[in-house]
């Protein structure tokens, strides 16, 4: 369907541009539909989407995908961070992110203070979500993430008082929080905030997005180091097989002296199906133990097991940049 014109000035203009000249062949809907009815089949207890369900920020794009995830799964059942692709430009209110504010928003004795308030938290058993957002309009040919002081300081109290419930804590955000992976054009602009942080009031997981591939990192926590994973795009074609549509299961369960997270990484195949290409199998400390002190590295602080599949030699390393 044509855009107006006046519609697609400025950045939407770049989009458009980036989207008929590369990305429209790399990304297709049944790849989505593929990825969403394997999820379907999984069942899992809740669902993180890690933005970007808009291209050039449209008001027809949000409602679009408010449409899409009423159809995905109710808002206690799938939570949502946006990406930067939904802060393409700035819009009037109620014709945005407001429109997803159910899948966005705290619950039980965490509610949000209304709007789009982030760090919001949910608890679902054992486990809380915290959903943060990097979403921030930026300059033409710019894709970096913020989060803001304001949203750090949050964030760190949020973490500290989930750690005096001993819960497991997953932190959801778009931008990656590590350094390395993307050049400052894309990065989140503040992850030193978010590194900070974790080092001291730490976390259990992070998983995020915006790289277009698989990534497997890691941030320093007071009792080890914190895992952050990232998947590539849900509907992305491509023929380099690291930045193939991919979905993440995980599994948490409590041990005596921690927990033990399991990975299985389900994604596409030759035939446009999904199926278990690897995964991993960690130990953590649990946060609630006493400080046992800053470690640096992955190895150290979780005990990390492969698990068999037809990718599982490395099934989440990074690929060159």
């Amino acid at each position: 369907m044509p855009r107006p014109l006046g519609v697609l000035a400025g950045k939407r203009l770049l989009g458009f541009l980036s989207w008929h000249l590369k990305r429209k062949i790399r990304h297709e809907p049944k790849v989505l539909r593929a990825l969403c009815a394997d999820v379907a089949a999984h069942d899992p207890a809740h669902t993180l989407i890690t933005g970007d369900l808009t291209n050039l920020a449209l008001p027809s794009e949000f409602r679009a995908a408010r449409t899409w995830l009423e159809e995905f799964g109710p808002p206690s059942m799938v939570s949502v961070v946006p990406g930067n692709h939904d802060a393409l430009v700035r819009l009037p209110d109620g014709q945005g992110l407001e429109l997803w504010q159910p899948w966005m928003t705290g619950d039980g004795e965490w509610p949000s203070s209304g709007g789009t308030a982030f760090p919001y938290v949910r608890v679902r058993g054992e486990v809380a979500f915290v959903g943060l957002s990097s979403a921030v309009v930026t300059p033409p040919l710019w894709a970096s993430g913020k989060l803001g002081a304001a949203q750090a300081e949050r964030v760190r109290q949020v973490l500290a008082k989930l750690a005096g419930k001993g819960l497991f804590r997953v932190l959801a955000v778009h931008h990656p929080p590590v350094d390395g992976l993307l050049n400052r054009r894309k990065a989140l602009s503040d992850r030193s905030l978010l590194t900070e942080i974790v080092s001291t009031a730490g976390a259990e997981l992070i998983v995020h997005g915006h790289c277009h591939y698989a990534a497997f990192s890691a941030l320093a926590g007071p009792h080890g180091s914190v895992p952050a994973i990232g998947t590539p795009s849900a509907s992305e074609c491509f023929l380099r097989k690291k930045r193939r549509a991919r979905w993440h299961l995980f599994r948490v369960t409590r041990l005596s002296d921690g927990w033990k997270l399991t990975l299985t990484v389900r994604g596409l195949d030759k035939d446009g199906d999904f199926e278990r290409i690897g995964g991993w199998s960690m130990t953590l400390p649990a946060g609630a133990h006493g400080d046992t002190g800053r470690r640096d590295g992955l190895v150290t602080a979780a005990s990390l097991e492969r698990e068999g599949g037809r990718d599982a030699e490395e099934p989440l390393a990074r690929p060159e940049l």
